[in-house]
């Protein structure tokens, strides 16, 4: 159900079952994890500028594939907590840019997994929100975090008790995915940016994503930020990437940057 390919410099992961809308089980989460992982240590050896997660047919993911749980025999922190968490954390903490294009239903888990993206683009037709409320249950997989991080209290509210979904224009609209676009021109445009994206300044881009982690974990302000901003820069400004930037900047021509570790001595 899950693939992994790697080709010029870019992961892609892909949710392959749309006869069941890529809804996950303990097996697909164990799969998509290892993915991770995989392309983690791609990564490192410097194979992987970039990752794109998708979802094949015209679902990203349904959420939690339930076709063999009952109530009585469910163990849902089992799959929460032992499954679903740690594959977020790991996602969150991937070691370069992550984008994930989405369409039609995206609940449960899998929002949750586009939540742990960097950054998401979305069909204007994709379907996000919190239909628990029809099943006794209630939004998880980091949902409660993120919908009053972005949406606020009273949003995030009225879409749990409702069950409303919002559509992928609506939903960026509100703040809380990246942009949105038609359905049609969704994987084409996304690849496109992930493509440009692999080519930049990696070591930079994995300084942003910490910054910007550190103030969402740590409730940083202004100025702690800004101290932690000023310790990356001038970390950043010793690297080989650095220098092909600025060079390339005053010679008028594009940059070809490495996206590695190297210093300059």
């Amino acid at each position: 159900m899950i693939s992994l390919s790697i080709a010029n410099s870019v992961a892609e992961v892909v949710l392959d079952a749309p006869h069941k809308l890529n809804s996950l089980d303990e097996q697909a989460l164990q799969e998509l994890s290892q993915a991770y992982d995989d392309a983690a240590a791609a990564a490192a050896r410097g194979e992987v500028r970039a990752l794109l997660l998708r979802g094949v047919g015209r679902a990203f993911c349904a959420g939690r594939d339930i076709q063999n749980v009952t109530p009585e025999s469910d163990d849902a922190e089992a799959y929460l907590a032992g499954l679903v968490q740690p594959l977020l954390q790991k996602m969150s903490a991937f070691p370069a840019p992550t984008f994930a294009a989405a369409q039609g239903a995206c609940l449960g888990v899998g929002l949750g997994l586009l939540l742990a993206t960097d950054v998401v683009y979305v069909a204007d037709n994709a379907k996000f929100g919190s239909p628990f409320a029809k099943l006794g249950a209630t939004l998880d997989s980091g949902g409660h975090w993120y919908f009053t991080e972005r949406l606020g209290m009273h949003r995030t509210l009225d879409l749990i008790y409702t069950a409303e979904l919002m559509s992928g224009r609506d939903a960026v609209a509100q703040g809380l995915f990246s942009r949105a676009m038609p359905a049609e021109e969704l994987l084409a445009s996304t690849r496109d940016i992930v493509a440009t994206v692999a080519t930049g300044a990696t070591e930079a881009f994995a300084a942003s994503k910490d910054l910007v982690a550190h103030i969402r974990d740590q409730r940083l302000g202004l100025w702690e930020s800004m101290a932690q901003e000023n310790t990356e820069q001038a970390r950043l400004c010793k690297s080989d990437d650095y220098a092909e930037g600025f060079h390339a900047f005053q010679e008028k021509r594009t940059p070809m940057f490495k996206g590695k570790v190297a210093r300059l001595q």
